[in-house]
């Protein structure tokens, strides 16, 4: 019997496929003593046997689609698999104590563990560590008949089903074969959801319950447009999603033909569409939306790819390769926004009970500058080969601007002291997402070039919500007249200066906030790239100097972001 699931519409599109579920299984046994040790032993060598076929399939899969380099961390998990040392003293625990494998394996690779976790001054052991943790759970998972899911080695058309997406699972997804996507949780602006949007994968997240209700195969229509899930769908249901479907490619096809048009208002005033990226992968949709600028690339997706810090030639190559795939236009980078809920194997951070007020991006890259160094010498080696924009995420104050742009400085001149080429006219900006930095927008707007609003963190930390929770999602608002006052002020301080202001969080391609914010006079708007073509579409209907009139009324008259959302529409009518 069909039933529909309702979630949040994170990323347009539809698709009806198979479940694969992305969910951790249950490793869970009991310590049993037993009789026959050797069928004990026998057991762990065919589990043995198959992690390894398992993982050889997995590394020549990285080797093909991430480079040989990316492989070779499997590597070493290959070596843990046939480690006799390791293997010989598991088999001894069987025998000896008369015990089952899966308690062998664990007694064993808990000891193994332990004693190269207790080697604090010597990285490689600890590497060793998690390596052996990794081995051990997919051991486990044959030794129990369950399956460890693993998103890169999917190869026929599914839908992934998961609890959460983690930014690594998203990056791992094959477009050819992951044709939707839907979680328990999350809402439009997680990571996983913002992912969705970039490879143009339909999404649905915070279902509250998919992963309780549906199992490895079942049948699923996914309506990413209006946040809809068919578990077990009929025909009719089939049918439905697909027209759903064919409507919004009809959609697609009238804002396709604005792919190569200016982007103005109704009144003739030109503003600046740019995308948002990860990698220099996606590039082909940036260009292929017609995207006038790159208005955030997350230089963050460097670093959590990599497994170790990214040279300083590899990460000049990344940004040139953005630089040059640009021709020309305008390319905003934002400096190393690690922390929060981004982490890094390699980077050993504090555990915090807070970690999206605590340490990360800037001020990780200010007292890590050796790492942050690395960075801003590639990005200034880069700047010849297009129209660099530098920006610093998470500021909160003055000092933290000019520390780093002292750095940014220093390191250019020790570039051209050597005789390295650097352009002359990259314009430095900040981020503007903690609340602090946009009450004295005025101060920053004389020693910044540009602010770019990120709306997605700047929203939860004004509102003291948690964007993640859905507890309290009903307070994450864009419309609030709060947010909207915040975000006049900024606009406003930073054309007093004659400098421009843009937004990079998802309320830049929100259809219901682009009228308020063509009204608030913002300059640059990047979004998701599959975005673009669609808010072109509207703005050309938008009169500017009504849309300020709009503006201006729901900051000073309205009292609720409900109040704001239906002055909207019948301005927009």
């Amino acid at each position: 019997m069909s039933e529909l699931l309702k979630g949040i519409a994170a990323s347009d599109g539809v698709a009806v496929a198979k479940a694969y579920m992305l969910v951790q299984p249950d490793l869970t046994f009991a310590k049993k003593t037993v009789e026959d040790s050797e069928g004990e032993v026998a057991r762990l060598a065919d589990a043995l046997a198959k992690s390894t076929e398992e993982l050889q399939a997995i590394r020549n899969k990285a080797a093909e689609t991430l480079g040989e380099e990316e492989a070779q961390v499997f590597d070493a998990h290959l070596m843990v698999l046939s480690d006799p040392e390791m293997i010989g003293s598991i088999e001894s625990s069987i025998r000896d104590n008369k015990i089952n494998a899966e308690s062998g394996l664990k007694e064993v690779t808990d000891m193994f563990i332990g004693m190269f976790e207790a080697m604090e001054d010597n990285p490689y052991m600890q590497e060793r560590a998690a390596d052996i943790k990794d081995v051990t759970k997919r051991v486990l998972s044959h030794l129990l008949g369950v399956k460890l899911p693993n998103p890169s080695m999917i190869d026929e058309e599914v839908v992934v089903v998961a609890h959460d997406l983690t930014p690594s699972d998203t990056a791992q997804l094959d477009r050819r074969y992951v044709k939707a996507f839907v979680t328990d949780i999350g809402g439009r602006t997680s990571h996983s959801a913002i992912m969705a949007r970039s490879l143009e994968i339909p999404a649905i997240v915070g279902t509250m319950e998919i992963t309780s209700k549906v199992e490895d195969g079942t049948m699923l229509a996914v309506n990413g447009i209006d946040g809809e899930t068919f578990i077990n769908p009929t025909d009719e249901e089939k049918a439905a999603v697909a027209k759903k479907g064919e409507e919004f490619a009809a959609l697609k096809a009238e804002w396709d033909k604005l792919k190569d048009a200016q982007t103005v208002t109704a009144d003739g005033k030109h503003i600046e569409l740019a995308a948002n990226i990860g990698t220099p992968k996606d590039l082909d949709g940036v260009n292929g939306n017609g995207a006038e600028a790159v208005g955030l690339y997350r230089t963050e997706f460097l670093y959590m790819d990599s497994p170790d810090f990214p040279t300083e030639d590899a990460q000049y190559e990344a940004y040139k390769a953005v630089l040059e795939g640009m021709n020309g236009k305008p390319v905003v980078v934002r400096t190393m926004d690690i922390g929060g809920d981004k982490e890094l194997p390699y980077l050993t951070l504090p555990h915090e009970m807070n970690p999206f007020l605590g340490y990360r991006a800037i001020r990780i890259c200010l007292a890590e500058d050796a790492m942050f160094r690395t960075q801003l010498r590639a990005l200034l080696r880069a700047s010849v080969h297009g129209q660099l924009r530098i920006m610093f995420p998470m500021i909160a104050t003055l000092p933290e601007f000019r520390s780093a742009k002292a750095m940014l400085e220093e390191e250019k001149a020790k570039l051209v002291s050597e005789g390295v080429a650097v352009a002359e006219d990259i314009q430095v900006g900040i981020m503007i997402e903690i609340p602090a930095a946009a009450v004295i927008a005025d101060k920053f707007a004389k020693e910044v070039d540009f602010f770019s609003v990120g709306t997605n963190d700047l929203i939860q930390y004004t509102m003291a919500a948690d964007r993640m929770n859905e507890r309290v999602s009903y307070l994450y608002q864009p419309y609030n007249p709060a947010i909207l006052r915040l975000l006049k002020n900024v606009i406003d301080a930073a054309h007093a200066e004659g400098k421009w202001a843009g937004m990079c969080g998802e309320m830049a391609g929100d259809q219901t906030a682009v009228p308020l914010l063509v009204g608030l006079g913002l300059d640059e708007f990047s979004m998701s790239a599959t975005s673009v073509l669609k808010t072109r579409s509207l703005m050309k209907r938008l009169d500017s100097a009504k849309m300020a009139e709009l503006a201006d009324k729901a900051i000073n008259e309205c009292d609720t972001a409900d109040e704001v959302v239906a002055l909207v529409e019948a301005y927009t009518k």
